[in-house]
């Protein structure tokens, strides 16, 4: 399988064994304040072994968010099935490190995502729960060509209500 890239200077490869650094580094209290906050080492860990073992294919797939030319890893970005509101869709959501930020690093990586989940032939539509808190998360679904239908509470992590903007894109 190639490495997908693009003209942003960013490549996506698989979620891999020496990526709990970089998972680590992401559940930093700075990256997790828009998340409901850092998570345990026990659930990093967990995270990382579920990021490791996709479901069936085309049900979901995590990356490693790579920045060309350093080529270092920048964060983490991918695609999972959900439920909602009575339908199985695709749920797309991205991190990527503050030394990194501001660069379109999520944006580009967010398109190869789009066109990856569009690829699978799985999904009508992708959607993306940002924070109504968290304007560059927002900022990206708008870049990303997402439609906004609205606020909306969800649960994440599980026991923690979030207001979040509901975003989908037609796949």
């Amino acid at each position: 399988m190639t490495t997908p890239t693009n003209a942003m200077g960013v490549r996506i490869e698989p979620w891999a064994e020496g990526d709990l650094n970089l998972l680590r580094r992401i559940n930093a209290p700075e990256m997790m304040e828009h998340l409901g906050g850092p998570e345990s080492e026990e659930k990093v860990r967990a995270r990382h072994q579920r990021y490791l073992k996709p479901g069936d294919h085309g049900s979901e797939a995590m990356f490693r968010v790579v920045a060309l030319p350093e080529e270092q890893a920048a964060g983490s970005i991918g695609y999972w099935e959900r439920d909602w509101r009575g339908e199985t869709v695709y749920e797309t959501g991205w991190s990527i490190l503050p030394e990194f930020s501001g660069r379109g690093l999520a944006t580009a990586a967010g398109r190869l995502v789009v066109e990856r989940a569009r690829a699978e032939r799985r999904h009508r539509f992708l959607h993306a729960y940002p924070s109504v808190d968290h304007p560059a998360s927002n900022a990206i679904c708008r870049k990303l060509g997402f439609t906004l239908l609205g606020a909306c509470d969800f649960e994440y992590p599980p026991g923690h209500l979030m207001r979040c903007n509901d975003w989908r894109l037609e796949l």
